[in-house]
């Protein structure tokens, strides 16, 4: 049953089934053995090193699966230090602020309200995916049986860090004395107990913003809508909300608040690659010839404006395991995802949406300008958005692919099939495997929309068959 609930970035499932108590236990006991033995690796000796922070989102099933999950820690030998309802990036920062082995969040982040699952981080917040540690936390759960013999001795604490955690949120954010009225959609998610917390009921913590709620009831663990920002039509709310409200801009956060979406004054949606480029250009002000890391899928015009503002682009793989590393390894102050998951070296190369409200914010307000004047000279090129294809033979595809394109441009297989003809053709692909179903996903960008249509017509048929309902 394990099998089912580990995936490639971390674990999740429907309750009760197949996740339910019984293997929260199992999985408890896993991170705690590995995470223990982890810490011990790096040769660390500081008596935190034997506490693991374990936080959990709003979803009914979670407080229950925590209390399993915790129980599985302590009987692995580790104690733990559960910090409450909380967003997923509180724990990334709890990790750090308190030193700990790691720390697991109980969430499903923007899955529908019968899943939950499992965030797991190591030492420093460093994301545990199925190479960097899941593989072996799946085989010690799958090996040990909840019994006398397995009963440790590890301690629980419960902590309030809300204080600690308000204070490094808010040291990302200066408006200046500037106004600013903001809509934000918590989605029903961490974001309605993370936004107020830190911010103050309706901005009331910080001089001069004022905090529209949407959705920010999260009790009852129900969504109004799927609490995936990435889907447009989960943004209809608050588009319509900023417009009637005449408000600067709006934010929706995912089910966990890692990740954020942007629409501007008008109600039209900011590409995240697009809130990169403009973010990537304050961050080079302050860290001039600096690193900034973004996912391949993103916009020439990202890379462009990155070299014109005199920093260093590094592409990365998608998905947060590859970002952070990325981040760290090429000493990079910022970085940003398609997905909306943005990454900071002074929040120890995490994630945060928290802390992109902040830089957003921050950014917004000395800029002086619309959101939407800001975002018109990044958009200049046409994207197809990320288009899914149903093909059995995907390794057969992607080197139809290539053949096809060889000699014409550049080819690169760092995440899935980069073609790039961008500087002779005015056009750029992407093409990736999908993790977990016989997908292929496109992103297609030109110069203008006829070389965008000429190159999906080209393209497309050698993928497949396109999927509409994804």
């Amino acid at each position: 049953m394990l099998g089912k609930v580990f995936k490639a970035y971390d674990i999740r499932a429907t309750y009760p089934d197949p996740l339910n108590e019984a293997m929260a236990w199992q999985i408890g006991y896993g991170c705690g053995k590995f995470l223990l033995a982890d810490a011990v690796a790096a040769g660390d000796t500081t008596p935190m090193m034997k506490h693991i922070v374990v936080g959990h989102d709003m979803r009914k099933h979670s407080p229950s699966l925590r209390d399993a999950l915790c129980r599985g820690i302590m009987d692995a030998g580790a104690n733990v230090i559960d910090v409450g309802k909380v967003d997923t990036p509180f724990v990334y920062f709890a990790i750090n602020h308190l030193d700990c082995a790691g720390g697991v969040q109980v969430t499903a982040s923007h899955n529908p309200p019968q899943y939950n699952g499992f965030k797991v981080s190591k030492r420093k917040a460093k994301p545990v995916g199925e190479a960097t540690g899941l593989a072996e936390i799946r085989k010690i759960a799958a090996m040990v049986e909840s019994t006398e013999k397995n009963k440790g001795s590890g301690k629980l604490e419960k902590r309030d860090l809300w204080d600690a955690y308000r204070e490094h949120v808010l040291s990302f954010l200066d408006m200046k004395g500037k106004k600013l009225k903001v809509v934000i959609d918590a989605s029903n998610g961490m974001a309605g107990t993370m936004v107020p917390k830190v911010f103050g009921a309706k901005g009331s913590g910080v001089k001069g913003l004022e905090v529209s709620e949407l959705y920010f009831e999260n009790s009852k663990g129900e969504f109004v809508h799927e609490p995936n920002p990435l889907v447009a039509a989960n943004l209809r709310d608050l588009q319509a909300r900023v417009v009637a409200e005449k408000a600067d801009f709006g934010i929706c956060f995912d089910g966990d608040a890692d990740r954020l979406m942007v629409v501007d004054e008008k109600g039209g949606i900011v590409g995240c690659d697009h809130l990169s480029a403009f973010l990537a250009r304050w961050f080079l002000k302050t860290n001039p010839g600096s690193a900034i890391v973004y996912d391949l899928r993103s916009s020439k015009a990202l890379e462009e404006d990155i070299v014109a503002a005199g920093g260093k682009p590094v592409r990365s793989r998608v998905g947060h395991v590859f970002m952070k590393a990325a981040l760290g390894e090429h000493k990079a102050c910022f970085g940003g995802e398609l997905s909306g998951h943005f990454y900071f070296r002074d929040n120890f190369n995490a994630d945060s949406g928290a802390v992109a409200m902040s830089v957003v914010l921050t950014a917004v307000a000395e800029s002086g300008k619309p959101m939407s004047q800001i975002i018109r000279p990044i958009a200049r090129y046409k994207q197809s958005g990320e288009i899914n294809f149903e093909v059995e033979d995907k390794d057969g595809a992607l080197r139809e692919l290539k053949d096809e394109f060889a000699g014409r441009g550049k080819i690169d297989e760092l995440d899935g099939v980069t073609v790039d003809c961008f500087a002779t053709e005015g056009w750029w692909a992407n093409v990736r495997k999908s993790n977990t179903e016989p997908l292929l996903r496109l992103n297609l960008e030109a110069r203008d929309q006829a070389i965008l249509d000429r190159m999906l017509q080209t393209i497309s048929p050698m993928l497949g068959e396109e999927v509409t309902h994804h």
